[in-house]
């Protein structure tokens, strides 16, 4: 579960204004207020039951209500589910509320209703039409990209509604939803079913996956990092760091989670990150390194809060990392929450403050990519090398389907300070290189990386 924000739709120039003020909407609340009862969530289609300290979500739409997350109650306002920490919080006023989790960054806006829709209190048919409407209905009102991706989503319906009937089988069913959705290329648009995950990256791209990474791992050490005078490995392998001849040094990142492997709570991912940040930027080293390149061209996601506390530890001035708004009328997909801005707050620890070479490529995915837009505006001189990343940015919404599989999709933007995104296209590099491709690989070649070191030797950016 990775987090967004409340109220309603928005210009760049709003966008501006709420960068400017550096503060999120509705961040003031009466601590003296409950939260127990039902809410609407701006926007995500879901209704929150906090009643008999329990939290339960009910996933929602014009067609359906069917059940998602449970957690238990584990002190005031907080509730715990798989290590993921859910924060309640009243206000302003007694009919609001926002939520927040422990991995993500930004708030959820809720409004108080006064029962449960009807649809959440009949059980939902299972049949092969009624999955495939809550399907098809769970895009309509929360996909922001149709019209970004040449989609006609409604066309998509008319084409293969009449395929479904109530013999149609499960595993024609997971096909033809695999079909649907194929044309958008977006990476966080999955159709799963117990084990089974069907999704697509965008053309011309490759997916990070634990194969892709050893490969990479092993090309860089042996090729770039031969000569680094010390090297070491962090976070179950996740992180690497090593010293480079002229005073330079390398972050290399495979993901924003699994750090720590025996538990999987955010709590103890931030607190390996912590541990491996502590051992790399010591005082010693942070005077002097003259460049470091930071290495994120296989890094498959995770936490956008961890990439926030990693921007931390690269700036002596608090800054704005971007805004975040979802979608939030279902029948309108140009109209979002207020964006609400993301800061980056240096870090109460050794923080290095010099030129940052940032490497990208088409399997920097998701949090990957959140951190890399964080450094967009980072003071000091970072530039990025490489790629474009592969554009997938937002949260991923998780939607319980009838017969028990689940959909998968995005419906959050990452704003710059000018209101643009990202998505589908990705974050393009300053300075565009091959990143492993066959004829580097073949050839011995990281042309990313020489770029880096030879960029950040001249002192430019």
């Amino acid at each position: 579960m990775r987090i967004a924000t409340a109220s309603t739709a928005t210009t760049a120039a709003a966008v501006a204004l709420a960068l400017a003020a550096g503060v999120a909407p509705n961040a003031s609340a009466s601590g003296s207020a409950t939260t127990d009862g039902l809410w609407r969530m701006d926007g995500y289609g879901t209704v929150l039951d906090l009643r008999g300290g329990t939290y339960q979500e009910y996933q929602t739409t014009a067609v359906s209500c069917l059940k998602g997350d449970s957690a238990r109650r584990t002190g005031p306002g907080t509730y715990t589910t798989d290590g993921v920490v859910l924060t309640v919080r009243p206000g302003p006023g007694p009919e609001r509320a926002s939520l927040a989790a422990d991995a993500s960054v930004g708030h959820r806006g809720l409004r108080r209703i006064a029962a449960l829709p009807a649809a959440c209190t009949r059980p939902t048919p299972e049949d092969p039409r009624t999955t495939f409407d809550v399907f098809w209905q769970s895009f309509e009102e929360n996909y922001p990209f149709f019209a970004a991706k040449g989609v006609d989503w409604h066309a998509v319906r008319d084409r293969y509604r009449p395929q479904v009937h109530a013999d149609t089988s499960r595993d024609e069913l997971f096909a033809l939803f695999s079909r649907m959705v194929k044309p958008l290329y977006d990476a966080h648009v999955v159709v799963q079913d117990g084990d089974r995950f069907e999704g697509d990256v965008r053309p011309g791209t490759t997916a990070p996956s634990e194969e892709l990474d050893a490969k990479v791992k092993q090309f860089i050490v042996e090729r770039d990092l031969a000569r680094a005078t010390y090297r070491q490995d962090f976070a179950s392998g996740r992180i690497t760091y090593a010293d480079l001849p002229g005073g330079r040094g390398y972050l290399r990142l495979s993901g924003f989670s699994g750090y720590d492997t025996k538990d999987p709570a955010h709590a103890a991912q931030l607190a390996e990150l912590d541990r491996t940040l502590n051992t790399v930027f010591t005082t010693p080293r942070i005077q002097r390194l003259h460049g470091l390149i930071i290495d994120l061209r296989i890094n498959g996601g995770g936490s956008d809060a961890l990439g926030i506390h990693l921007a931390g530890r690269l700036t002596d001035t608090p800054y704005t990392a971007y805004a975040k708004r979802a979608r939030n009328d279902p029948a309108d997909p140009t109209r979002h929450t207020r964006p609400e801005p993301v800061p980056v707050v240096p870090a109460h620890a050794p923080r290095y403050t010099g030129p940052v070479a940032v490497l990208t490529g088409g399997s920097t995915v998701s949090a990957g990519e959140t951190f890399t837009q964080a450094l967009m505006d980072r003071p000091g001189s970072t530039v990025r090398i490489g790629q474009p990343t592969q554009g997938v940015f937002s949260d991923v919404m998780s939607r319980n389907l009838p017969n028990g599989m689940t959909a998968w999709l995005p419906n959050e933007e990452f704003l710059t300070r000018t209101g643009r995104t990202f998505d589908g296209t990705g974050i393009p590099p300053h300075l565009t290189e091959p990143v492993f491709t066959e004829e580097e690989f073949t050839e011995g070649r990281d042309s990313a990386f020489d770029r880096a070191v030879n960029v950040l030797r001249a002192g430019r950016s």
